[in-house]
């Protein structure tokens, strides 16, 4: 039996994601996080084994030090030991990809996902000579999109593997509602900065202002720390009847969400890949989606969604507007976006990826 230790946030949706996928594959997966998980979803899995994580989320919290890396190097050196891997994977090229290069095992592998390439190397040249050193030991780099592979390869000329983080295409499936009265415009985001949820906000007023003969709802999938300041924005605006805030929800609930959604929108300032994006797109939605890395990946052409500059506004009400507009727009582009998603990012295609560049370092 393959075995694997993931290093990476045990707390984390897409680490979840990961195990609980190889682990269905028969490979043997241990999980050794700095993070703590209050959720007990690996335990009733046969092939999972939590080999580390803080005994509680204060302790995982406190900042890292030279002392932290030292002792959870040391842990991880222990837990190798006695697990036994044949392959070391790091979800995350910086904190986890350090540890992961101090354990000083091989065949070592680090994932990529967003901010550790894209923002930390820019922070210093300190920080970036650290993830070029962590990079410099993987024995195989792994990116979620083109996009992450043009940042890793701005900081070190080494070859790196496309894995998207793909969708369940048999879960993540549309569900048309009979009779529908109204038409919801959606996201399924934090509610922090980043995400621009407030642009949102205001453009979704300004469709409401145009299209005075239609029923219209904003639904808000997400919690976050600018919740409060979002809510009274919406109370600003007149609009608290339209729109509905439901708070942070599991992943397995997603799915009931997007569901419910005629038109999904995605303003981040800046977007790694946007898993959110395809499992729109997967559920038939057209996307409205602000033209960054990630997102300018999947949606390549006007075919498959629009895509709005960052911060515009006036191009989000514009796009909001033209799908609101036109049924027959709505349909083509959903339908189109669903056939593009099952054939370029299918979950299981992606873990059969993984797997078989496992397979080839042991």
């Amino acid at each position: 039996m393959l075995k694997v230790v993931l290093l990476a946030d045990a707390a984390s949706s897409h680490t979840q994601k990961w195990a609980l996928a190889l682990a269905k594959q028969g490979i043997k997966v241990g999980l050794f996080s700095f993070n703590h998980t209050s959720t007990d979803w690996y335990t009733k899995q046969e092939n999972i084994e939590l080999l580390f994580q803080p005994k509680s989320k204060k302790s995982a919290s406190s900042l890292f030090t030279k002392l932290n890396y030292l002792t959870y190097t040391r842990k991880l050196k222990k837990a190798i030991r006695q697990f036994a891997p044949h392959i070391l994977h790091a979800h995350y090229a910086t904190s986890y990809g350090l540890v992961g290069r101090l354990s000083g095992f091989h065949p070592f592998v680090i994932s990529a996902w967003g901010t550790d390439v894209m923002k930390f190397p820019e922070q210093g040249g300190f920080n970036k000579k650290l993830l070029v050193n962590n990079f410099k030991k993987a024995d195989l780099i792994c990116a979620t999109s083109n996009t992450i592979k043009e940042y890793i390869n701005k900081v070190i000329d080494k070859p790196v593997q496309i894995i998207p983080f793909g969708v369940d295409c048999e879960v993540f499936i549309p569900l048309k509602q009979i009779n529908k009265n109204k038409l919801v415009i959606g996201c399924i985001k934090s509610l922090e900065p980043i995400y621009r949820i407030e642009m949102l906000i205001n453009s979704f007023k300004n469709v409401l202002d145009k299209c005075t003969d239609k029923k219209l709802r904003l639904l808000i999938v997400g919690g976050g720390s600018l919740e409060k300041q979002l809510k009274d924005l919406c109370k600003q605006l007149n609009i608290e009847q339209q729109v509905t805030f439901t708070g942070k929800v599991a992943h397995n609930e997603v799915i009931s969400y997007y569901q419910q959604m005629d038109v999904f929108c995605n303003f981040s300032e800046y977007e790694s890949f946007g898993v959110s994006i395809i499992e729109a797109m997967a559920c038939e939605l057209p996307v409205v989606a602000t033209e960054t890395g990630g997102a300018k990946d999947i949606i390549i052409s006007s075919e498959l969604g629009m895509l709005v500059a960052v911060n515009s506004l006036v191009g989000a009400t514009k796009a909001i507007l033209q799908l609101v507009n036109d049924d027959e727009l709505r349909n083509s582009i959903g339908k189109k976006s669903r056939a593009h998603v099952v054939e370029k990012y299918n979950w299981n295609t992606n873990v059969t990826q993984m797997i078989s560049e496992y397979k080839k370092l042991v």
